[in-house]
């Protein structure tokens, strides 16, 4: 069960649970164990002169401390409790990624957006899968695999044209960066709806592409 507190007002009718101080280690071991999530282990932040920096040397990374550590990240991805275990024991700063294409894909869109379309949705009454909010101010709903190839023609149905919205999917080759990662000085990653029992089972993309392109078209 993930434990949270306090909240984050987003719009009057949503708002995004601030996860408690969870230890990387502990939240890796949970998404492999509880939701049977692959994890694998990415970059973290170094102080270096008193300003904290990514792992990787370079000062102008555009997401220190929240990208892979490797050019063949897929090789180290596990869904072993055991084995995340061991591989943050290791490295216990590490940023915790998750492969997306496998369990689920991600829907990305603007912090915005988000709030808008968590306010249809619930007034909808749609059953929402894990939906994070990321510091470079972007929410990111967790739907089943495939959405990468769906969601271009689900678009299109609605009479939108994905390159005119600025909504992406996170599929097969691609990750996401999941809570308590921090993104530099820019903060952490947080739930904004965490993962629950209620939610293991994901929504199909063609559930929530409507007003999630509803809301990125307002945002134009």
């Amino acid at each position: 069960m993930f434990i949270v507190e306090e909240t984050i007002a987003g719009t009057d009718a949503v708002q995004i649970p601030k996860q408690r101080g969870e230890s990387l280690l502990d939240a890796a071991v949970r998404y492999a164990e509880e939701r049977h999530w692959d994890v694998f282990p990415g970059t973290w932040l170094e102080a270096v002169d008193g300003v904290h920096r990514c792992s990787c040397g370079d000062a102008a990374c555009p997401a220190p401390g929240a990208h892979p550590a490797r050019p063949d990240w897929e090789s180290e991805a596990t869904g072993s409790a055991t084995v995340a275990r061991r591989m943050w024991q290791k490295r216990p700063t590490a940023s915790i990624l998750l492969p997306t294409g496998l369990t689920f894909d991600a829907i990305s869109v603007p912090e915005t957006a988000g709030f808008l379309a968590l306010a249809r949705m619930e007034r909808m009454e749609l059953t929402l899968g894990p939906v994070t909010l990321t510091p470079d101010r972007r929410m990111e709903f967790f739907v089943l695999p495939g959405a990468a190839a769906k969601v271009p023609d689900l678009v299109r149905r609605l009479g939108w044209t994905l390159s005119s919205l600025d909504l992406t999917v996170r599929g097969e080759g691609e990750y996401v960066a999941a809570p308590p990662t921090r993104f530099g000085s820019r903060g952490a990653v947080q739930w904004a709806c965490r993962p629950t029992a209620a939610n293991r089972w994901l929504p199909d993309s063609e559930e929530l592409i409507s007003p999630l392109a509803y809301a990125c078209g307002r945002e134009r």
